[in-house]
């Protein structure tokens, strides 16, 4: 048979793309009599390129859906791609060198489509060239017509329920972002900074300490807290504070959140610095002071520091109140501050009008749902647990941005009523279209307005399973919830994981998914790789333009679940290694398939590289020697050890294989199939049966034809196994070895036979473990003795004390003397008694004796 000396995987790997987009291979059938297994695939945020952490993450959702389609089940696997919102924004302002804000609202979101449109176009490209098995046909965008619908009707369900409500009051603000942000979008960073010592006085004109990191928020200063028991300050209910510089009257008022060990036990609350000030504006119905604009810059209200940002007004009100005598202290500490996770400034709190999804309310009907998920890894769900049990805010999903999904809704300036969209005109855009009607169905008003935020992106990502099945209508797929599984990272527990089980529960009083499975992050030195970021100097199409895609599917499945992992060239150099193995592997059973005398046609990729071109291979033969005709192969009934031994070993990685796999754990799955390839069928078995294949005509053709039939069954099986991992390589030798016996148009769609690999042959496994043990022991010997391994032996001794095994090992005599290179074995009983101690030792470790060409090897097993 003619097959390339090398594996030209530019070739082999369009071949089967090809294939398997003519075949549809990959396609969901609505009605099947299969099992349903739906995959709620993690829809990636259009808002640049894709880095090796997606190429990781998404290979691992890929393996366990490949595996899943050969064990029968009818695998549901879309692609989605979430491209509205923030990031897809900032990317598009930063690739066209504008600002949103600086343009018509409409032309903006025109830019938007444009450039999104062209992106999800690399992207599908990418994962083509990545091999993931994706049923395109199912893609959806979140901005698209259906899916804004289904987040406008989301939202009108959720308003009619109660559970959405429309309130002015601080808010989380990014100010570099202009938008308001989620609770679950903030990242926790510690930074330098310093405790300011500033000096108040008291209307008597006593002199008051108070200690704060955030001096430049002092003209919005509304109160000074003390706890009650604290006798420092006790004297001063009722009274009031001067601050410095701006010499305002602020009441000093007692409270008990107030911790008298920090700092002097005195607290100035601004509007706002924190959500302690917050709490205190709301408890204590504190005046509010608007001093930080929605531009970041400081207002009117704080005199010399209007137009300033943050640090320029922390910098200047120091600098004011040192001339002023009024800054007595600094000392320099370390404290965590909020940041946005998207842009890595610190968040502000203004108030605004905004949405909120009521969350507090049902935190242990949250924690309860949970439970009835199954976690993978487990340990996950612990993250998620302690998440939802220190939530602190309601969901708020007003965001003041242009590019994402309107609130389907128009207020009236009069009367204040809130008015909705009919649900069969969704989608709307109500800055686009006037309320129907045009007046106010409480109060007759014609003063309305439309509302001017859009949603934020994860009150629409948190939708994916209701987009999957196409709720709320009926599922033209057949398609129900709770959906198989979730793959993601787990990172995005606290936005992705818990706002669809707030969605999902809101809407169809039940999980999303009945399983989720958590991939880790790929490392640049000690921080996970992110767009954001830019922090990878490989890029997927760099790792392509040097490796196969089936080197990286290696690379990738290697990690362990839920783990984050290094990005490792050595991997990728070792995945090669076994794609070569593989390669020649099959190079050589070619060779010896083809030596069979009943010729027939298998298509495979030869050196023309014309896809799967037809070529001369043995045709499928019965034990009896029979062609089977217009049927499958028949599996092997062997009668020799050798046979039997590694067919067994086969059955034994089948099973651990699909444990494995079943529980999620596709890295020891990988594993398991390594190790029967690399350690039994190649190191082993294909080199003692070389001999055999070798010299034909010191064996029976009887025992030839079942070797052969033996190797088929291997290499049907080792394609089966590494299916999910390398599915180009082993598509092309699928096509090339066993499309024509097994019927099946891809490996794909093979299904995992446990009824054919269940050879179970623990005698023949246990002889061969001895014959295994002499063939190491030479070959170590030979080694050692810087003797090729294809050196001859003009005798091999073998000693045993075990009559048992060294009968075992005579059936092996020719086997032993093909792969060991020996003219004749000689088979002795080791004596036992402490007399002969020493002589039994040396055996037992062995040793060569002789000049070459009459060289005796003695062993002891």
């Amino acid at each position: 048979m003619n097959m390339d000396k090398l594996y030209d995987h530019l070739a082999h790997e369009k071949q089967a793309q090809e294939l398997w987009a003519k075949e549809g291979v990959y396609a969901f059938t609505p009605g099947s009599a299969k099992e349903v297994y739906s995959i709620d695939t993690p829809p990636p945020t259009v808002s640049g390129t894709l880095h090796i952490g997606h190429v990781f993450s998404y290979t691992h959702a890929d393996v366990i859906a490949r595996y899943k389609r050969m064990k029968g089940f009818n695998v549901f696997y879309p692609m989605g791609f979430d491209d509205n919102g923030l990031p897809t924004e900032r990317f598009v302002e930063k690739k066209n060198g504008t600002k949103a804000h600086l343009m018509k609202r409409s032309e903006f979101i025109d830019m938007c489509l444009r450039e999104t449109h062209d992106v999800e176009k690399l992207f599908e490209v990418l994962w083509q060239r990545i091999g993931l098995s994706l049923d395109w046909s199912k893609t959806y965008s979140t901005i698209s017509p259906r899916v804004r619908r289904i987040s406008q009707y989301s939202f009108l369900e959720l308003y009619k329920k109660g559970l959405v409500y429309r309130t002015e009051e601080p808010a989380l603000y990014c100010t570099t972002c202009r938008t308001s942000v989620a609770q679950a979008e903030l990242d926790s960073v510690q930074v330098n900074s310093t405790f300011n010592n500033i000096a108040f006085t008291t209307e008597a004109g006593e002199k008051l300490v108070i200690a704060t990191t955030r001096p430049e928020l002092l003209a919005a200063c509304v109160a000074v807290f003390y706890h009650p028991d604290d006798d420092r300050y006790k004297h001063l209910d009722g009274t009031f504070a001067i601050t410095p510089l701006y010499e305002k009257p602020v009441k000093l008022i007692p409270d008990a959140t107030v911790d008298p060990a920090k700092g002097t036990g005195l607290v100035m609350c601004c509007t706002f610095g924190d959500q302690t000030d917050i709490q205190w504006y709301k408890t204590h119905k504190l005046p509010f002071v608007h001093i930080v604009g929605f531009d970041g810059k400081w207002t009117a209200v704080s005199g010399p520091l209007a137009g300033m940002t943050v640090h320029e007004a922390r910098k200047t009100i120091l600098l004011l109140l040192k001339e002023a005598d009024a800054l007595l202290d600094q000392k320099a500490i370390t404290h965590a501050v909020s940041t946005h996770e998207r842009c890595k400034q610190e968040i502000e709190y203004l108030v605004l009008h905004q949405w909120f999804i009521n969350i507090l309310d049902h935190k242990e009907t949250f924690l309860a749902l949970a439970d009835k998920i199954v976690w993978k890894p487990e340990h996950m769900k612990a993250r998620y647990r302690d998440w939802v049990q220190n939530l602190g805010w309601n969901w708020g999903i007003s965001r003041q941005r242009f590019f994402g999904i309107p609130f389907p809704v128009w207020h009236c300036q009069d009367c204040s009523q809130v008015l909705l969209a009919d649900p069969k005109s969704l989608p709307i855009d109500p800055q686009e279209q006037a309320f129907p009607g045009g007046a106010c169905t409480a109060c007759s008003s014609t003063n309305i307005e439309p509302d001017t935020d859009v949603m934020d992106t994860w009150n629409t990502s948190s939708l994916t399973p209701q987009i999957n099945v196409n709720w709320p209508d009926a599922s033209p797929d057949g398609l129900t919830m709770p959906m198989s599984m979730r793959p993601q990272a787990h990172d995005i527990i606290r936005t992705w994981t818990f706002d669809t089980i707030v969605k999902s529960y809101y809407h169809n009083g039940d999980i999303p998914w009945k399983t989720i499975v958590m991939s880790g992050h790929v490392l640049a030195g000690k921080e996970k790789i992110s767009k954001s970021k830019e922090n990878s100097k490989m890029t997927p199409e760099g790792l392509l333009a040097e490796y196969p895609a089936d080197v990286i599917r290696y690379w990738s499945a290697s990690g362990r679940l839920g783990a984050d992992t290094a990005f490792s060239e050595n991997q990728l150099k070792i995945g090669q290694r076994l794609i070569t193995k593989l390669w020649n592997a099959f190079r050589f059973i070619a060779e010896h398939l083809a030596h069979s005398t009943r010729q027939g046609s298998l298509r495979v990729v030869g050196i023309d590289k014309q896809p799967f071109a037809p070529m001369e291979v043995p045709q499928a033969v019965s034990p009896a020697g029979d062609r089977i005709e217009g049927s499958e192969w028949r599996t092997p009934n062997p009668t020799d050890q050798l046979n039997q031994w590694i067919l067994h070993a086969l059955s034994g990685t089948y099973s651990s294989y699909q444990k494995h796999f079943d529980d999620y754990e596709y890295h020891s799955a990988l594993e398991a199939a390594e190790k029967f390839f690399w350690q039994d069928f190649c190191d082993n078995y294909l080199e003692l049966i070389k001999d055999r294949l070798f010299n034909p005509g010191n064996y029976t053709p009887a025992l030839i034809d079942e070797t052969k039939q033996t190797l088929y069954e291997c290499g049907f099986g080792l394609l089966q196994l590494f299916a999910p991992f390398l599915p180009h390589i082993t598509e092309t030798l699928y096509q090339a070895f066993c499309k024509e016996y097994e019927q099946a148009v891809s490996v794909h769609i093979t299904t995992f036979d446990n009824k054919r690999f269940a050879y179970r042959y623990d005698k023949a496994t246990a002889a061969i473990a001895a014959v295994l043990n002499v063939v190491a022991s030479v070959r170590k010997l030979k080694s050692e003795k810087q003797l090729s391994l294809k050196t001859e032996l003009a005798s091999l001794v073998i000693c045993s004390t075990d009559q048992t095994v060294l009968n075992a090992l005579k059936v092996h005599t020719t086997l032993l003397c093909g792969i060991t290179k020996a003219q004749g074995i000689d088979f002795q009983m080791a004596a036992s008694s402490s007399a002969n101690a020493t002589a039994g030792q040396a055996v037992e470790q062995g040793q060569i004796e002789g000049q070459e060409g009459a060289l005796v090897a003695r062993v002891g097993i």
